[in-house]
């Protein structure tokens, strides 16, 4: 059945019905080609038992998609006229509920209870970061995020060595990553600056690495790449430093010796089981007293 909702003219006019204007801030670029709305579903796997959240639902062209083929759709809307009129647009439609609010500030557990669930959205470019962290992050946590981001962004985060990045280590430290298309700006109304790409994100059983700590772990990566493109010998000590935690090269030197990792080597070129090894041999190193002004 072709979506009656994905004409540029539809949208157009739904717009000027409502008096909106999409708004940069927050991130308003409406999907208008067939094509990616039928990749992120498919990609999506959706079936009767699902549960979806969808982020932004904006004038329900995805959410049309996701009532045709899921069980149930959680449309989570922050704008209020856009949340307000995507009710009567689906008057069929049982399984949809909708909700007025900041994505990162509802509670999930709360709309989904027991049940295991798949996010599915086109994301606002300027929190496209914070809404994956959240997501990976959240108790419970979904299956399977299907998400729309710019195109740099997807790149980023499927990254391998030699060109990895804080953003890249947070999600495939929970996740892992598949870039399913690419999507052309002109696909939207606005059209976006730059390109976008349905990227896929599977939730992992157990995190890649196991670590006694999350988040000294990752201020361990974060030290080595506030001075991206050095040497690690440089960069861990001068990027610990800048978190308060006082570590003289020489200790750096011995730490990356007993990870077993080159001390000319850049943060961009570790794995992620690098990086673990670094964090055990920095937290035995600061344990032992040596060099502490606060425990990393």
């Amino acid at each position: 059945m072709e979506n009656p909702y994905i004409t540029p003219g539809r949208v157009r006019a739904a717009l000027n019905a409502l008096d909106l204007r999409p708004s940069r801030e927050l991130g308003q670029n409406f999907l208008v080609d067939p094509g990616a709305l039928q990749e992120i579903v498919s990609a999506a796997e959706l079936s009767s038992d699902d549960t979806v959240v969808e982020i932004g639902p904006g004038l329900g062209v995805l959410t049309y998609e996701l009532l045709r083929h899921a069980g149930q759709v959680i449309a989570i809307e922050l704008d209020k006229r856009l949340a307000a009129r995507l009710p009567g647009e689906f008057p069929w439609a049982d399984n949809l509920t909708v909700v007025q609010g900041d994505v990162l500030r509802v509670n999930i557990g709360e709309l989904v209870g027991e049940k295991s669930y798949k996010v599915v959205a086109n994301l606002p470019y300027q929190i496209t970061s914070a809404i994956i962290r959240h997501f990976l992050e959240v108790t419970p946590t979904p299956q399977v995020l299907v998400i729309m981001v710019q195109w740099e962004v997807a790149e980023r985060i499927v990254a391998k060595p030699p060109n990895m990045s804080v953003l890249a280590h947070s999600v495939q430290y929970y996740a892992e990553p598949s870039i399913v298309a690419r999507v052309p700006a002109d696909s939207f109304v606005p059209a976006p600056k730059v390109d976008s790409a349905v990227l896929r994100l599977v939730r992992r059983p157990q995190p890649l690495v196991q670590v006694d700590d999350v988040d000294a772990f990752f201020r361990t990566i974060k030290a080595g790449f506030l001075q991206a493109r050095k040497k690690l010998s440089n960069a861990l000590p001068n990027g610990l430093a800048g978190m308060g935690i006082t570590i003289e090269k020489d200790a750096a030197l011995q730490v990356l010796a007993m990870a077993g990792v080159d001390p000319a080597r850049r943060a961009e070129t570790l794995t992620m089981e690098e990086w673990a090894r670094v964090h055990v041999a920095l937290r035995q190193r600061m344990r032992a007293g040596d060099n502490t002004a606060a425990e990393a």
